[in-house]
């Protein structure tokens, strides 16, 4: 619980870094960049295909014509571009977060451990292209099991612990593995992830709960059109910040945990090895002054030699 307490504390401190707040930054500058980039070679053929799919649709026509004479224009102008808008947004914003989220927690990372475990040596235990895969892998079971579970959602207890629990459970082996793939080796990693499962699951199930909230705000933004532009925008940095804070409470967790192991086998493997090889030592004995006194008087030890008279 100590652990679990001093990395919870340790990262919300970090997300006030100005390091980490430029990198929650990065994914509403690479969602604007797409977007102008996508608008100016596109837009005009994406609204001009849009506003011919409205027309194409008889069950609308009436609708259409009701419309116009309301408020006196053709509502398809109005509607076309935000449709358009509303269609791009969502994949927009998967691709800003998947690309950022790939480089932003090595980033994390590496700043946690440049500044608490500088001397902590790095052992590469998975490659990076190894951690992409198993990260698409499991994210693609988290999904099904999301699929499956929907059911469940009816009954009104589990709609607030399954989806919460399944994003917890990929959250926790998808940024616990990322923590330790550049400083743990394979054994470490496993030993580690073993050792500490629970604690490493809870905070994955936390994080998932702080997850939901940004979901709140895109909600929003979705029923209010005209805060779509101010809202969609400010759930993503929520979200993005949300990932930031997990990827940095995984990070300091797992590092410091890792410290932990190497230092108690470092202590155990010393305790257990023999005295190191060195020439015999003979015995303790008595002092020679004791060995003297020992002696009747006049009377020399026996290792020395009578003394030579001379004539």
């Amino acid at each position: 619980m100590k652990l679990f307490l001093d990395a919870f504390w340790r990262a919300a401190a970090y997300c006030l870094m100005p390091r980490v707040i430029v990198l929650s930054l990065l994914p509403l500058v690479l969602m604007v960049a797409l977007g102008l980039g996508l608008g100016y070679f596109y837009w005009d053929a994406a609204v001009a295909w849009t506003h011919e799919a409205l027309n194409a649709w008889p069950l609308l026509a009436g609708l259409w014509s009701w419309l116009q004479g309301l408020f006196s224009a053709d509502v398809r102008d109005m509607l076309a571009p935000l449709v358009v808008v509303l269609a791009l947004t969502p994949g927009i914003v998967l691709l800003s977060l998947v690309v950022v989220a790939a480089f932003m927690s090595p980033a994390l990372t590496r700043l946690v451990a440049s500044r608490r475990f500088a001397s902590l040596e790095l052992k590469h235990g998975a490659s990076f292209v190894f951690s992409v895969a198993r990260s698409l892998g499991l994210t693609l079971l988290a999904v099904l099991a999301l699929l499956v579970s929907m059911p469940l959602w009816l009954i009104p207890p589990l709609v607030l612990v399954l989806p919460p629990l399944i994003w917890g459970w990929l959250t926790f082996k998808v940024m616990a593995f990322d923590a330790l793939a550049e400083h743990a080796s394979a054994e470490e990693r496993q030993t580690l992830m073993r050792q500490h499962r629970v604690p490493l699951l809870a905070i994955g199930v936390l994080c998932g709960y702080l997850g939901a909230a940004p979901s709140i705000v895109w909600a929003s933004g979705l029923l209010f059109a005209a805060a779509f532009f101010v809202l969609v925008p400010l759930a993503i940095w929520i979200y993005t910040v949300v990932f930031a804070f997990s990827a940095l409470w995984f990070a300091h967790y797992a590092l410091d945990a890792l410290a932990q192991l190497r230092t108690a086998r470092v202590a155990e493997r010393l305790g257990g090895m023999p005295p190191p090889a060195g020439p015999e030592v003979p015995p303790p004995g008595p002092p020679p002054a004791a060995i003297g006194s020992a002696l009747p008087d006049g009377a020399l030890p026996p290792s020395a030699p009578p003394a030579s008279t001379s004539a």
